[in-house]
């Protein structure tokens, strides 16, 4: 059972055994169409096509994907006053709308472009923050963890195909009809939220027993010692695919051409990160979150010691580079197991939680690209994969041997 306790009423529904876990993965694509298929996508050949220099296109997409790291301050607002998935298709609506606005703008790059851009992705955040409620929600855990893996896979997924169709049109279609790509690629997933299953209002009777019911369910998972080794572990250098964005920086040192780099760290890897946050959901579910998530960044971190240490040679980066992506995508998968473990039940604050504990989630991936970057300068193109690897090992092993234990000293009792 997870440590958390669980909050009341609103995950016991006799509709359970048709959660449909499934829906996840279209539920989560408003906010992956904009997180990853333009600001990490589409945005910067965009930009470039309309003479942005790469300074200035790199600075408006980290701009864009600002919103992912701080949205637990508007999150929590899918928590009152109408359902989650309510809250989840208005989010939709109104960032497909913001950024159908900013395409029709003369250049993405105006500021008023890139206002709409942000505003869109503000927007598209509260799609995650309204998943991360519902799934909160699911009263089997079985199910919870079938939709971390399907939440993670579909937006892996839709944000690559977004990828491919703006740099596929791109030449073809002018800045407005991608707009329109873009709004219905947004629009068009939300509206799986019809078929999400129910989920009661959890009323309370005033202001004051709404404020005290959140702060009893945010003690419950913040503040308590059960806490510490889960925020840990949230923001531990585990499969935190830093790598992802460096590993076509060291191509050329492993004799590997431009074009078999579009492939492997593009459709390919795509392809693989999905396959991989797919395959979490065939973890028997008797294996907790947390060690789950632990033994397969210990395979990853596995996967960057074989890229340093072995032979400089093609051969080398694709076999590393292919266990790399299928295990950061089955990382990722687990990392929103062990949040919605860490996160306990939704209760009326659900999605306020989860957006916090998501958003430390981001902060491994900052310290460890700055920390890969150091590895390269220190010592070439071994240091880059070996200190990401060296890091991550040392980390896991010492978090893994805590929760290995208290799993057995729980069970002695």
């Amino acid at each position: 059972m997870p440590p958390a306790v669980r909050q009341e009423a609103e995950t016991q529904s006799p509709a359970a055994p048709h959660e449909r876990p499934w829906l996840f993965s279209f539920l989560i694509a408003p906010d992956a169409v904009i997180s990853l298929g333009l600001a990490s996508g589409a945005l910067t050949f965009l930009l470039r096509n309309e003479g942005v220099t790469p300074e200035r296109a790199a600075s408006i997409a980290a701009l864009i994907a600002l919103p992912h790291a701080i949205y637990f301050f508007w999150g929590p607002i899918t928590d009152f006053w109408m359902r989650r998935r309510i809250w989840l298709m208005i989010a939709a609506a109104a960032a497909a709308a913001a950024v159908l606005a900013a395409f029709h703008q003369p250049t993405l790059a105006t500021p008023w472009a890139v206002r709409l851009l942000f505003l869109g992705a503000c927007f598209g955040v509260v799609v995650a923050a309204a998943c991360g409620g519902m799934m909160g929600a699911l009263a089997r855990e079985t199910n919870k963890r079938r939709a971390s893996s399907f939440y993670q896979a579909g937006s892996l997924a839709v944000g690559a195909v977004a990828v491919f169709l703006l740099l596929s049109f791109a030449e073809r279609f002018s800045l407005g009809a991608l707009g329109w790509m873009v709004a219905a690629m947004i629009v068009a997933p939300a509206l799986f939220a019809f078929a999400a299953p129910p989920q009661s209002m959890v009323r309370e009777h005033g202001a004051w027993e709404t404020v005290v019911r959140v702060g009893r369910e945010f003690k419950s998972t913040f503040l308590r010692w059960e806490a510490i080794p889960y925020a840990l572990l949230i923001l531990a250098p585990c499969a935190s695919g830093a790598m992802i964005g460096l590993l076509p920086e060291l191509a050329r040192d492993y004799g590997v051409s431009g074009a078999q780099v579009a492939w492997i760290n593009g459709v390919g890897g795509a392809l693989l990160t999905t396959a991989g946050a797919l395959s979490a959901s065939l973890i028997p579910v008797r294996v907790r979150a947390p060690i789950a998530y632990l033994l397969a960044g210990l395979a990853n971190a596995a996967t960057l010691a074989l890229l340093s240490m072995g032979p400089q040679r093609p051969t080398i980066y694709f076999a590393s580079t292919v266990l790399f992506l299928f295990t950061v995508g089955a990382g990722y998968a687990l990392f929103t197991a062990v949040s919605l473990e860490f996160l306990g039940g939704s209760g009326k604050s659900g999605s306020s939680r989860y957006a916090i504990i998501n958003s430390l989630g981001n902060v491994p991936v900052v310290y460890m690209t700055w920390l890969d970057g150091r590895g390269y300068a220190l010592w070439g193109p071994r240091g880059m994969p070996g200190i990401d690897a060296l890091v991550s090992a040392v980390v896991i092993l010492i978090l893994l041997g805590h929760f290995v234990f208290s799993r057995r000293r729980r069970m002695m009792h």
